[in-house]
């Protein structure tokens, strides 16, 4: 009877890649490919909006393509904006430019185009948008604020009048004291 030689033992790398690998390194080429066909070279425009541009502006905007044009000065970021929130976006553009530029190391993004769509985007809502969380009411001002401007405002006889210096008169009291304090 022979003996079959026993193999020499792995090394200790060799034995932690073998059998299972991590669904990160399975995916990586293909997501690299498809966001390189979308005209994204670097994934972590598409994969970190939110750390590169900010939370309320990841909250209304979403990368969509970038485009290369022929005279290679630079590529064409398109951004998918909720309809109502475009004209904020479009006075932050240069501020979008720079960061998203930032991330590429060097001027890659020259232009960047808005596209206007419902709050639930195109393609049955794959391009979702988060809203902010509504704010807390303002707090109601202090009783003798309140009287001090109602009686600011007592000698006016039009009641809408009254109402409207009352608040006014509320609103500069409450400045002066924010100033003050």
């Amino acid at each position: 009877m022979t003996r079959k030689p026993t193999p020499a033992p792995l090394p200790s790398s060799a034995r932690a890649t073998r059998g299972f690998k991590p669904a990160a390194g399975l995916l990586a080429p293909q997501i690299r490919h498809v966001g390189e066909q979308r005209g994204f070279a670097i994934a972590k425009l598409l994969t970190h909006w939110e750390e590169i541009v900010g939370p309320e502006m990841a909250a209304q905007t979403r990368p969509v393509k970038v485009g290369y044009g022929r005279e290679g000065m630079g590529g064409t970021l398109t951004l998918l904006v909720m309809g109502a929130a475009a004209p904020l976006v479009e006075m932050q553009k240069e501020k979008l430019r720079a960061a998203v530029n930032a991330v590429y190391g060097y001027s890659a993004i020259a232009r960047i185009i808005l596209t206007q769509t419902a709050s639930m985007g195109f393609a049955e809502g794959q391009a979702l948008f988060s809203h902010a969380a509504p704010s807390a009411p303002p707090a109601a001002p202090p009783p003798e604020i309140v009287a001090q401007a109602a009686a600011e405002a007592a000698p006016i006889q039009d009641q809408d009048l009254r109402r409207a210096l009352a608040t006014l008169a509320q609103n500069v009291h409450l400045k002066n004291q924010t100033k003050k304090g």
